[in-house]
């Protein structure tokens, strides 16, 4: 069993490794690892100097020692080297290549990760029984990525199915129930077979030298990072003594954390407030602004609306007068006072005022009408009524009377009072 160290690891680091092996063709996952870290993890820098390498340049981590060529002779024998080592390169790249198809490592090419985790997880029941820690139902990935949101720890297994110590490992340490109790209550449980695609690439990641092999990882400084490693067999009372010595040393870098994010939250809610009272403002007088708008257009459609019914109003009396005019011009002249067919008519208008004018007994009342309405002083709209008997002359074309009768047919006599009664507002 190995004491507890400490190992940083990312998520990303390990994205990395395998990309720059599918890119550089190496088998090593040791020498890919070893190329980055001399690059400080610069993918792109670590796979130009290892294209630099095969095409003949040295590496910049592996410089040839410095001597000057001799003369002309080493510069002759560098220039006639230089095809033989070119097709040397290629030939031993074009090999290389070919062999990664002809026997590719079937692990090496991860098509379901979560089939392989679900296919170990009912081996592992077939064999150990359902009574075993809570596994985790996802990917490798997935599992780093809920331990750093939920900032919890998370213990990765990996099985070696054809070592020695592996079964009595997981049935009598890993299936213990004070294991299961502080696996359940305290982490994440991520396990996996070597002989999995999945769990192939996680053993090429976290570099296991024995089996069963265990690693504690969890975020610490912002990084996903490996701070305890068990390996070979172990007995569950030491198993649990170790994984509390683990968590008890690097609990308060998760307390840290939680308090790093309580802060940003509370600084994101406080930002978030800060908006929202903002956008409340905001809509406030946006609100106030619109009113405003509304309040300016409404004011100005009444002054249009008054203006349009003063000019309407204009028009009205305009046209009035017009008709008047039109009325005054029409009417036949009046008789004189000695005429015996003449009525002398004196009209009490609405005012209070009196006019007095003669009319000839032939003429039809509309005549009457049309002399009263050419007065200044005359309403707009009336009727013409007679005392004696009481009764409203027909002076205007109506249902009754088509046609108005003559002074003489409404009885009309010599001299007559008639008044005029105002119809306007009605």
């Amino acid at each position: 069993m190995a004491a507890p160290e400490e190992q940083d690891l990312t998520q990303e680091q390990t994205e990395k490794l395998l990309q720059f092996q599918d890119l550089t063709g190496i088998e090593s996952m040791d020498q890919c690892r070893l190329a980055l870290e001399q690059h400080n993890w610069n993918m792109e820098a670590a796979v130009q100097d290892r294209l630099n390498e095969q095409e003949g340049v040295p590496s910049v981590f592996n410089p040839p020692p410095s001597r000057p060529l001799q003369g002309l002779l080493g510069w002759g024998y560098y220039l006639i080297m230089l095809p033989f080592r070119f097709t040397y390169y290629t030939i031993l790249d074009i090999f290389r290549f070919a062999l990664r198809f002809i026997r590719p490592d079937p692990r090496s090419r991860v098509t379901d990760p979560v089939g392989d985790i679900v296919s170990f997880m009912h081996s592992f029941e077939e064999k150990y029984g359902r009574a075993h820690p809570v596994f985790y139902q996802g990917t490798y990935s997935q599992a780093l990525n809920d331990a750093k949101r939920e900032l919890r720890f998370l213990l990765v297994y990996l099985h070696g199915d054809d070592h020695q110590d592996s079964d009595e490992f997981c049935r009598n340490t890993l299936c213990a129930p004070e294991v299961i109790s502080l696996i359940n209550s305290r982490m994440l449980f991520w396990a996996c077979s070597t002989n999995k695609p999945e769990g192939y690439r996680v053993s090429q990641a976290l570099r296991e030298n024995t089996y069963p092999f265990l690693a504690m990882i969890m975020l610490k400084d912002r990084r996903m990072t490996v701070v305890g490693r068990l390996e070979g067999l172990i007995q569950p009372d030491d198993l649990i003594n170790q994984l509390t010595f683990i968590m008890d040393a690097n609990q308060t870098y998760l307390v840290s954390e939680r308090l790093e994010r309580e802060e940003r939250n509370q600084t994101q809610v406080l930002r978030q407030q800060q908006d929202e009272a903002y956008l409340a403002s905001l809509r406030a007088d946006q609100e106030k602004e619109r009113k405003k708008r509304e309040e300016r257009e409404r004011r100005r459609r009444k002054e249009e609306e008054v203006q349009q019914q003063k000019l309407a109003e204009e028009r009205r009396r305009q046209n009035l007068q017009e008709e008047k005019e039109r009325k005054l011009e029409r009417l036949p002249p009046e008789p004189p006072a000695d005429d015996p067919e003449s009525v002398k008519i004196i009209f009490k208008l609405p005012n209070d005022s009196r006019v007095e004018r003669r009319f000839q007994f032939s003429q039809s009342l509309s005549v009457i009408h049309d002399f009263l309405f050419s007065l200044k002083e005359s309403p707009e709209k009336f009727q013409i009524e007679a005392n004696f008997p009481r009764r409203v002359l027909p002076c205007v074309p109506s249902e009754e009377w088509p046609t108005p009768p003559t002074l003489q047919e409404a009885g009309l006599s010599h001299t007559e009072v008639l008044f005029v009664q105002d119809l306007t507002d009605e």
